[in-house]
């Protein structure tokens, strides 16, 4: 049985959160605004069934997904781009693949003990998250 996600994670490491939304196009007075964020991610799951709240007190942003079942994705609240999302395990990770008007882009999430990573990738950028888990 793959990794449990499951519980509430608060952000506590932020690493080129500039250059990746710069690699999405978003215009400066958003980056700098979600620049100064301390997202908080509720990850609810249901064997391959997952539900990702990113909340902040600006925007929240939720997906839901299946492992292995593409979906449309409207990445609403960050660069509100339409893209076709698949996210598959490797091993204990979860990594999703995002096609559309962005090249090589995506994200990466694994579990160590009570520690969340997130890879995000956008082109040639990639922004490292750590969050904690709190609940």
């Amino acid at each position: 049985m793959p990794a449990n996600y499951s519980g509430t994670w608060d952000i506590v490491n932020n690493e080129n959160f500039e250059g990746y939304m710069v690699a999405l196009g978003i215009d400066f007075a958003t980056r700098k605004m979600a620049g100064l964020l301390k997202p908080q991610k509720v990850i609810e799951q249901d064997g391959d069934s997952f539900t990702i709240k990113t909340l902040t007190s600006f925007k929240n942003y939720s997906c839901s997904f299946k492992i292995g079942e593409e979906f449309e994705e409207v990445t609403k609240g960050m660069d509100n781009r339409k893209c076709q999302t698949l996210v598959n395990w490797e091993g204990d990770k979860l990594v999703c693949v995002q096609k559309g008007e962005k090249k090589d882009r995506g994200w990466t999430h694994w579990v160590d003990g009570d520690t969340l990573y997130l890879e995000l990738k956008c082109g040639d950028q990639i922004c490292k998250q750590t969050y904690k888990k709190t609940a």
